[in-house]
């Protein structure tokens, strides 16, 4: 009778320790925030927690890039539009300088003002990135990833943007201030011809960034969705749900209170007590 009393005494009181450290399991859930507070509570949900977090460490260098990316479309964008500004200028005093009633001292003011054209076309064509490099390569450019399937140079190289059949359209503008300064008819003609592709081809350049820029608008649409939707999962899977977790933290708080209470009244038995 004894023994028996002992193990019943034995019992519950292990099952009121571990109800405290359920308790206290809760009470670290409810301030940390987090119910995965090791990956034995739920081996599954752990891992699956861990991919996630992988998903999302691989999701913030990928924003990035793409946020690279579109810095670069832009500054390109600006510097090309630019660009098609200097050249409609320049196609302007190509005309007036082969107009043949323009004197040879005008014919030197419009060659000035072309090679200083020339020289705003080099600047930008030196233009630098927000990253410190060239933000046209000066060789072949460099891939960036944006996403699995996502892998391109979101602006072009100096050379397929500023030049020209293998001629710098700044050169070609200088080209164009010589054969003004000169006088030269025929070298003026074909320097006219040579502005109007360099107009085009930067049009043609313009609009290919242009494509590059909304194609990674749409990249990036694309990522803050998935991001949401793996954050919600995450959440789901890790988060405590604060509401649930405190009525049964208070739950089993009454719980042990009532077993704790019940435990005292039957131990201030005495031993005749149980003997009888």
């Amino acid at each position: 009778m004894i023994n028996a009393t002992g193990n019943r005494m034995t019992q519950e009181i292990q099952r009121q320790s571990r109800m405290a450290q359920q308790i206290a399991e809760k009470q670290i859930q409810i301030s940390t925030g987090r119910r995965l507070q090791r990956a034995s509570d739920n081996p599954v949900a752990t891992a699956r927690v861990t991919d996630l977090a992988r998903s999302q460490a691989n999701d913030t260098a990928r924003a990035a890039n793409i946020n690279l990316g579109i810095t670069m479309t832009a500054q390109a964008d600006g510097s090309l539009r630019q660009m098609s500004g200097l050249l409609a200028r320049a196609k302007e005093l190509t005309l007036v300088g082969a107009n043949g009633a323009t004197s040879a001292a005008d014919r030197g003011s419009i060659a000035i003002e072309l090679t200083t054209i020339a020289d705003e076309i080099d600047a930008m064509a030196a233009a630098k990135s927000a990253t410190g490099q060239p933000l046209f390569a000066t060789g072949a450019n460099m891939p960036i990833r944006f996403d699995d399937n996502a892998t391109f140079a979101p602006v072009p190289t100096r050379a397929e943007a500023f030049d020209v059949a293998g001629v710098s359209i700044s050169q070609i503008i200088r080209d164009t201030a010589a054969a003004v300064t000169a006088g030269n008819a025929a070298q003026i003609g074909l320097s006219n011809t040579a502005v109007d592709s360099a107009i085009n081809h930067t049009a043609d350049m313009a609009a290919a960034v242009g494509i590059n820029a909304a194609r990674l608008e749409r990249i990036n649409d694309d990522r803050e969705l998935r991001s949401i939707s793996i954050r919600a999962e995450r959440s789901a899977l890790e988060d405590t749900d604060l509401s649930a977790a405190i009525a049964e933290l208070n739950g089993m708080t009454l719980t042990l209170e009532a077993a704790q209470a019940a435990f005292a009244r039957i131990n201030r038995r005495t031993l005749m007590d149980i003997l009888n």
